[in-house]
């Protein structure tokens, strides 16, 4: 990623931040961070590193979680339930799953969306549910941006501080990672089991019959 970064500069964050934004998993605080101590003078392996400003990173940052906060959001909602009928199955999503989305941003929408922004791996995610719950759209971008621009400029400024001394603090936290990683693992696998039996018990249900 580093060389990805040190190579292709901004459109490297540009397209890292919308995948991220999208729910694929590529962690924004390693994106961010990186980009921060690139700009902040961080010295990178390799013939001729592009120049990152930090306010071009904030700047580059928050369009590109925009983007694909925006993206994931429009499949939310155009694809909502019938997209659970086509492909629920394969990701563990049931009907029920989107009534309890529903109704938690029926009931809280606005904070959610805001403060999801701020928190590692619930952020990647909080725009898919927000669009299948049809949350307003303005507010939807205002309190996105919101949190959005907190967030990447906290992490931008923070690498940015860094500068060289983010790659010694990267391989410090290495070894609590491996063991965070295998603690996730179990996490995960727990849930998925859970979910297994949740989708394969709804859809063995029998449908009750319409009273006309």
């Amino acid at each position: 990623m580093e060389h990805f970064i040190s190579t292709w500069g901004y459109a490297a964050i540009f397209v890292l931040t919308v995948l991220e934004a999208c729910c694929i998993p590529i962690p924004s605080e390693v994106t961010l961070g990186l980009a921060g101590a690139l700009a902040g003078g961080a010295v990178v392996s390799g013939s001729n590193p592009v120049h990152l400003d930090l306010w071009a990173v904030i700047v580059v940052g928050i369009a590109g979680e925009l983007v694909g906060s925006s993206i994931a959001y429009a499949v939310g909602r155009t694809g909502g339930r019938s997209l659970v009928d086509r492909v629920g199955k394969y990701v563990l999503l049931t009907h029920k799953d989107l009534d309890r989305a529903e109704a938690w941003f029926d009931r809280h929408g606005d904070p959610t969306v805001l403060f999801g922004r701020l928190l590692p791996l619930v952020r990647a995610f909080v725009s898919l549910p927000a669009g299948m719950a049809e949350m307003n759209i303005p507010q939807f971008g205002l309190f996105s941006f919101i949190g959005i621009a907190i967030w990447v400029s906290a992490l931008s400024s923070i690498g940015y501080a860094l500068g060289d001394s983010w790659h010694s603090m990267v391989r410090g936290f290495s070894a609590a990672g491996y063991v965070l990683l295998a603690l996730l693992v179990v996490a995960v696998a727990i849930v998925v089991v859970h979910r297994i039996r949740l989708v394969r018990a709804e859809r063995e249900e029998p449908i009750e019959p319409m009273v006309g």
